[in-house]
């Protein structure tokens, strides 16, 4: 079984690694971890084969429009889920948006644009508890 793979952008704290990480973890996905709109766009010319984006719309070295922008042009198949307060969330390049504040929301998402393998980790975990 072949896991989706995601590159998550996310804010860098000091002695921390990615909540968000942490999360989609769970879900049994695999995670690259970028901790700036820079280091997102060299990880993405070394991995190209992501299932998916999630990038934390505060980023700062890059605004998020130029962002999606530029990993478009990289991965034009690769879906791009923004994450942000709705308020302050616009990149028209983004194909979806999950508020800030719900990570099962960006959970339940990255398994919708992965279902058939999503469904077949679900049967893998639920074969190990028999």
């Amino acid at each position: 079984m072949i896991r989706p793979c995601f590159l998550i952008i996310d804010k860098e704290y000091s002695g921390s690694i990615s909540t968000r990480k942490l999360v989609i973890e769970t879900a049994k996905f695999n995670v690259i971890t970028a901790y700036s709109g820079a280091e997102a766009i060299e990880t993405l010319a070394v991995f190209p084969a992501v299932h998916g984006i999630v990038l934390d719309a505060g980023i700062t070295d890059i605004p998020a429009v130029e962002l999606c922008k530029t990993l478009k042009e990289m991965g034009p198949g690769i879906p791009i889920v923004l994450i942000g307060r709705p308020a302050n969330v616009s990149a028209p390049q983004a194909d979806h948006y999950v508020d800030s504040f719900d990570p099962t929301a960006v959970l339940a998402l990255l398994k919708s644009l992965e279902p058939q393998k999503a469904a077949a980790i679900a049967q893998h975990d639920a074969a190990l508890k028999d």
